[in-house]
């Protein structure tokens, strides 16, 4: 079977088109956010996520290292690039999907909390 040529793909090369997207869309402070949101889908610190980045490390090894894949993730849903999230079959292309969601709901004005998944009070 072949395997998604994004899995070989360094992350830190998605992650500068992440803040650029997010920077288009007039979204301030695009970075802190983006790291954000990667480190509550992914668990790691922000010193292990730059860690990460630094070293180039490639998609499937980036999720494959998550210290704790946020069990809330499961909430996220709807399409992305035609195709919907929940039936996604491959975990790793998933995982990527729902961080692709993440921050398309950024870019386009969705709030933090709504984003996270965060119960409303």
């Amino acid at each position: 079977m072949a395997t998604h040529r994004i899995y070989s793909m360094s992350f830190a090369s998605v992650y500068v088109l992440y803040i650029a997207k997010v920077e288009r869309k007039g979204r301030a402070d695009a970075r802190a956010q983006v790291d954000e949101i990667v480190r509550w889908m992914t668990g790691y610190s922000q010193a292990q996520f730059e860690d990460h980045i630094a070293a180039k490390t490639d998609f499937q090894t980036f999720f494959a290292q998550a210290p704790m894949l946020n069990p809330a993730r499961h909430l996220i849903t709807g399409v992305i690039c035609g195709v919907r999230i929940e039936q996604i079959e491959d975990p790793l292309m998933r995982e990527i999907r729902y961080l692709d969601k993440l921050i398309d709901e950024l870019a386009n004005g969705r709030p933090m909390a709504k984003i996270l998944r965060k119960p409303a009070d």
